[in-house]
């Protein structure tokens, strides 16, 4: 029988996993030049934003799980997609502010079905790494 983890402990796979993924997805999107982040630490020596990535990210998803958590069926389902959409639109607002650029050919909707599926795969990682059954 696996021990359940508890507190933060129980989230580090997590936060690691979503750290991890955001960054290599920046570098992967920022290699194919679909965008880019003007204002950033560090900027002579990292092409991504590595506090959103290294920071932002791995903290929100302790939040995100443990409301994740609580709510069940579809209730889940739109939670996700409410979250998406509004990633979609910080980022039309960080483009705003000048923080970041996209190419000319990129679609907000990529970015919803991208948070889409990086939070399913963070929530299942999440159950796995901690023993959650199917219900």
């Amino acid at each position: 029988m696996q021990k359940r983890q508890f507190g933060i402990r129980a989230y580090l796979p997590a936060m690691l996993l979503a750290s991890l993924l955001g960054t290599y997805l920046d570098l992967y999107f920022i290699g194919k030049q679909l965008y880019a982040f003007p204002i950033r630490p560090l900027p002579s020596v990292f092409s991504i934003n590595i506090l959103f990535t290294l920071a932002v990210l791995p903290i929100s998803v302790i939040p995100l799980l443990k409301i994740m958590q609580r709510l069940k069926g579809w209730l889940r389902g739109i939670f996700v997609l409410a979250i998406s959409l509004a990633m979609a639109a910080m980022e039309k607002m960080a483009e705003g502010a000048g923080l970041f650029v996209h190419a000319e050919n990129w679609h907000h909707l990529y970015t919803f079905v991208g948070y889409c599926l990086f939070i399913g795969l963070i929530a299942s990682f999440h159950g796995w790494m901690n023993g959650k059954k199917k219900e």
